[in-house]
């Protein structure tokens, strides 16, 4: 992977995570005094929708970082051992996490007329979208798993082959 590839999509991630915060930051505070103000059928879910809010952002932050840390895995040389296991996983479990609080989001605007069924529907689709997400995570892990495992084989055929010249 080339420096100007890495640093491109270290700029991409440095302004999402930057997005990120000002949704934290700015954004959640507005939606929570616009569902505070707005009175109607939905201001019985303020609190609800405000922490579901947050933790998806989070999860997101999340995955930001990990990607982060694989990328600079990645610019030294070391991605395929086993130390990236981790970060792929936290990955996975933090898409995981993002498609519950999706459908959670769903669940709560599901019961009563406030919320049209067809949006529902279209939350319980990100919902799966986001589990179709970890779930191609988890493939690329095996693949991760297969790469490494390779790369040790060939460490250790390389050993041999100085031990013999």
């Amino acid at each position: 992977m080339g420096r100007l590839m890495v640093l491109g999509l270290r700029c991409v991630l440095a302004m999402l995570l930057a997005g990120c915060l000002f949704v934290q930051g700015v954004m959640v505070p507005l939606l929570a005094a616009d569902m505070d103000g707005g009175g109607g059928d939905l201001s019985h879910l303020r609190v609800p929708c405000i922490v579901i809010t947050v933790l998806g952002v989070a999860a997101v932050e999340v995955v930001l970082v990990c990607v982060w840390r694989l990328l600079t895995m990645v610019r030294r040389g070391t991605v395929f051992s086993h130390a990236a296991f981790r970060y792929v996983d936290v990955i996975i479990g933090a898409v995981v996490a993002a498609a519950a609080l999706v459908f959670a989001l769903a669940v709560l605007f599901a019961p009563g007329e406030a919320v049209p069924p067809g949006i529902v529907l279209l939350i319980c689709g990100v919902s799966l979208a986001a589990l179709g997400v970890a779930l191609t995570v988890l493939v690329l892990r095996t693949l991760l798993r297969q790469a490494v495992a390779r790369d040790v084989e060939a460490a250790r055929m390389q050993a041999e082959l100085d031990e013999v010249i």
